[in-house]
């Protein structure tokens, strides 16, 4: 009796080892991702700076010969307004996929749990 405990508790910890790094690996690959998206975010705001400043007074000046200054620089805000837009809802989308719940090691702890309390009966 004492070895088949001593056994049990073995294989226990051992799998608890295990489970320990699953959850680890989950959420190094989670990790990746959150990186990435805050990435793609971080760039949107960037490039919508500095589009808004370099690029506006490029292409302001150039409708000033077409349309009252006032007019150029908003018709300008509004083209780096759509640009920064869609990079952020690109960003937003790669967030939305990323998920900090480790569902694998969540799942087989559950069946870890239901193994050894069988294993007690």
């Amino acid at each position: 009796m004492g070895s088949l405990v001593g056994r049990l508790t073995g294989d226990v910890s051992k799998l608890m080892r295990q489970e320990l790094e699953l959850a680890k690996v989950e959420l190094r690959e989670e990790g990746k991702k959150a990186g990435k998206a805050a990435g793609l975010l971080a760039g949107a705001g960037v490039a919508g700076l500095l589009l808004a400043i370099f690029a506006s007074m490029t292409l302001m000046y150039v409708l000033d010969t077409q349309l009252p200054l006032p007019w150029a620089a908003f018709i300008v805000a509004l083209l780096w307004a759509v640009v920064a837009g869609i990079l952020f809802m690109m960003g937003k989308k790669k967030m939305a996929e990323v998920n900090p719940k480790p569902e694998q090691t969540i799942e087989t702890l559950k069946e870890d749990k239901q193994w050894v309390q069988a294993q007690k009966n």
